[in-house]
């Protein structure tokens, strides 16, 4: 099924690496939304938090979509590195990569335009991603 990512331009080992940065960088995708909404509003330097009550719905959901990015991105961290670790890294787990990426970017966006029956998909979806490459990490290893 991955077969074609033998031809990637990135090494796999490489591929687990960029994407953790690339994950990381996701985190903050949503909370540009909410940054721009913080600034619609009135931003009140004394406070901050307190002015989430004041932030149209789509700006409350990108807040909520931010804090389950970083849920999200300590599992697939921990995949990814335990992939790289292991030396089990191959098209496959560049497939399982490159998919978290697009289905954490799909999540944040149908989270933001409150579309529920598309957002919980790619939940699902890079959930299974992270499970994929922590299997790959650990059929790799021998135990005893």
């Amino acid at each position: 099924m991955w077969q074609w990512l033998a031809q990637w331009p990135v090494a796999p080992q490489g591929m687990l690496l960029y994407g953790v940065a690339i994950a990381a960088a996701l985190v903050y995708v949503p909370y540009g939304v909410v940054a721009y909404a913080r600034l619609a509003s009135g931003f009140d330097f004394h406070a901050p938090r307190a002015m989430f009550d004041r932030l149209p719905n789509y700006a409350k959901r990108a807040t909520w979509a931010h804090q389950n990015s970083f849920e999200v991105f300590m599992l697939f961290g921990a995949a990814a590195l335990m992939v790289f670790v292991s030396g089990a890294a191959s098209p496959t787990t560049t497939g399982y990569v490159l998919l978290f990426l697009v289905s954490r970017l799909g999540f944040s966006l149908f989270y933001i335009l409150d579309v529920p029956f598309l957002r919980s998909p790619f939940w699902v979806l890079s959930m299974a991603c992270v499970a994929g490459l922590m299997s790959a990490s650990l059929g790799s290893v021998s135990v005893g």
